[in-house]
């Protein structure tokens, strides 16, 4: 039996201090290497002081959007997966693995190992390979493991954003919108803006190719929609006093109001609706772009799209067969050279 190990953030899912900080100490502990020359006591205290600083504000935003529906989605999501797995011939179980909050990654290790699992895939559901996200929740799948004392086969995969019918799912989102809303996108007035998950600069110089990543798919689906003029847009975490990516979500909405009357805007790296979604945008950069003058949509999450669990399949079956499968050629992952992780985007952009 193949034990499925669904790789996620995770957020609290009830808005209360006593879930926000220890959840926000955990993210700033994992991104220690970003304020290199502390002591490990130096780092847990810089990281319980700036999760104090950040929570009461992360809470609101949870009050304000009745809680995150990130772990919910998750589970309907490994539930969706199992089923399609099952209705393929392939004998699986699926668990849920998240970075920071529970089911943890190493409670679905015990999981899996307890159901009595014969080998792993390991499947980070960020399509777009990222350090903090893909790559630090194959390393701790990797040492949930080795703290288990358990050695088993383990296959990993890391970005996927390439995948045929992810892209469709993308673009039928974004039509969907515009379509329901009565707007036009290629309307000289009307703007199609992509805000993508921001990421320190300090990891693309150290070798993370999201940067490329994001303007890939971007760009794919801009085309798929017809669109040539579009915008992209980085949702950043100021958190250090560290650069970011650029240019920042909030100016590019700002840039859009001199030439357009209308936004559309794409949260292209994100699978599930979480406080980035339903806060930050919905909340904060609505408001930016109405005080712009600006008339502004949102495209909705396709979490629940009845072809996404196909995708998902479709690269457990790829990992764990000999050949291709399902017409998908994953390639050795550049931006984790180690422990055999696969993907498809390998040398395919350089």
């Amino acid at each position: 039996m193949i034990g499925v190990i669904l790789l996620n953030f995770g957020e609290p899912e009830t808005a209360s201090l006593e879930e926000a900080v220890p959840f926000l100490e955990r993210i700033f502990s994992s991104n220690w290497s970003l304020e290199p020359g502390m002591s490990s006591e130096g780092m847990r205290q810089r990281a319980h002081e700036l999760a104090v600083r950040r929570a009461p504000s992360l809470v609101e935003e949870y009050r304000e959007i009745g809680g995150s529906p990130l772990g919910e989605q998750c589970r309907a999501e490994a539930r969706a997966l199992a089923g399609e797995l099952a209705s393929r011939g392939v004998e699986a179980e699926v668990f849920l693995g998240m970075q920071f909050t529970r089911p943890t990654i190493s409670e679905a290790v015990e999981g899996a190992r307890a159901a009595g699992a014969e080998r792993l895939v390991g499947l980070p559901v960020y399509p777009l390979c990222g350090h903090s996200t893909t790559v630090a929740a194959l390393a701790n799948l990797e040492g949930a493991l080795e703290a288990a004392g358990w050695q088993v086969p383990l296959a990993q995969i890391s970005g996927w954003h390439p995948h045929p019918v992810y892209l469709e799912i993308r673009r039928d989102a974004i039509q969907h919108c515009v379509e329901s809303a009565g707007v036009d996108l290629t309307d000289p007035e009307t703007r199609l803006v992509f805000s993508v998950h921001g990421t320190p600069i300090r990891y693309l110089e150290a070798g993370s190719r999201y940067d490329r990543y994001s303007e890939e798919c971007c760009r794919w689906v801009a085309e798929a929609v017809g669109v040539e003029d579009y915008l992209l847009g980085y949702q950043n975490h100021s958190n250090r006093g560290i650069e970011w990516t650029q240019p920042e979500i909030d100016d590019v909405v700002k840039e859009a109001a001199g030439e357009a009357r209308r936004i559309v805007v794409d949260p292209i790296s994100f699978v599930h609706e979480q406080s980035e979604t339903l806060a930050e945008l919905d909340g904060d950069l609505r408001e930016v772009a109405e005080e712009m003058g600006l008339e502004f949509h949102r495209v909705p999450i396709p979490h629940d799209d009845e072809r996404l669990p196909g995708v998902l399949a479709d690269l457990v079956e790829a990992a764990v067969a000999v050949g291709p499968a399902a017409g998908l050629q994953l390639r050795d992952c550049l931006c984790k050279p180690d422990g055999g992780v696969r993907c498809l985007n390998g040398d395919r952009i350089s």
